[in-house]
């Protein structure tokens, strides 16, 4: 089998986790996207990119799409061709919107649709292999699925179920300035938490799968965390204040993914413009993005032109 030749196109979603009480099991696709252009050639990797990240990440077989690519291609048992690779990033780094599960996913989507109908890859196999070098799924699975995903590992590996989401959602994110390390995130939280917030997570998290894909009007009750927010605070306290002045103001508004992003779930579109003005009037350096649900999840062209 020989790839030298063959393009494809990927597009990619950004997501946000977590959304509250659904910490590391719950995910959402959103309509801003990174597309890549890639080619199998001889051998090597050459990367050019625009847009986020121009001039920042690396341009060698150690950039996160030539990693994820050539895992890939080994799990696959195909031998790895050389790689050129144009990236056009729209999804800002290390802000809680999926980076680098969207980064990971596109590799891993590349090599696949480089390799065609000569290997079956299912869906779940995808997920396999973003989540290998992911770490965990709930990034990965809208990111590749789209829509909203509830993802789950047991002794088989990641699994993943997809939902609709009510048509009367919608999505504000505020991205700041500064950036937050997920791995920091995550060593905020301690290993052990009381049996009352769990339980606490469990109803808010059933609660809000009811509230995104039936009745929006419970947005802000299921947006409620005793798990993680709380312990993450002390790193952003400049998200930390934006969250509680818009939930102060009855806006459904969580920390997005590992942050410093604030994601608000509106019940219409007034309110979600009401939540925008909060964002404005804070002292620190917010912009808002007014979104929409991705439902398509990544994207793969075969030789584009």
């Amino acid at each position: 089998m020989t790839l030298v030749g063959r393009r494809v196109r990927v597009r990619v979603p950004a997501t946000s986790a977590n959304l509250g009480p659904g910490f590391d099991t719950l995910g959402l696709a959103l309509n801003v996207h990174d597309e890549l252009d890639v080619e199998a050639i001889e051998s090597g990797v050459e990367i050019t990119v625009e847009g986020v990240g121009a001039g920042e990440v690396p341009t060698d077989a150690t950039h996160l799409v030539a990693r994820a690519a050539l895992h890939a291609f080994e799990r696959l048992g195909v031998p790895a061709p050389g790689l050129r690779i144009h990236a056009r990033n729209a999804i800002p780094h290390s802000r809680g919107m999926g980076s680098s599960g969207a980064a990971i996913v596109s590799g891993v989507l590349a090599a696949v649709g480089l390799v065609g109908d000569d290997v079956d890859v299912d869906d779940a196999t995808v997920l396999r292999l973003a989540t290998e070098l992911e770490g965990h799924p709930d990034n990965v699975a809208p990111a590749i699925f789209g829509g909203l995903t509830i993802a789950w590992v047991d002794d088989e590996g990641p699994h993943h179920t997809e939902l609709a989401v009510h048509r009367g959602v919608s999505l504000l994110v505020a991205v700041p300035q500064e950036r937050m390390s997920t791995s920091l995130a995550r060593s905020l939280q301690p290993a052990d938490v009381p049996h009352a917030d769990a339980v606490f997570n469990l109803s808010r998290a059933a609660l809000l799968i009811a509230a995104l894909t039936q009745t929006p009007g419970l947005l802000f009750a299921a947006t409620e965390d005793r798990l993680h927010q709380r312990y993450r605070a002390s790193a952003m306290p400049s998200t930390s204040r934006l969250v509680e002045a818009l939930r102060a103001a009855g806006h459904a508004a969580v920390v997005s993914g590992a942050g410093p992003s604030v994601l608000v779930l509106s019940s219409d579109p007034e309110q979600r413009l009401a939540a925008a003005e909060i964002v404005a009037a804070q002292e620190d350096s917010w912009e808002s993005h007014l979104l929409a649900v991705d439902i398509k999840g990544g994207t793969v062209e075969s030789n584009p032109r």
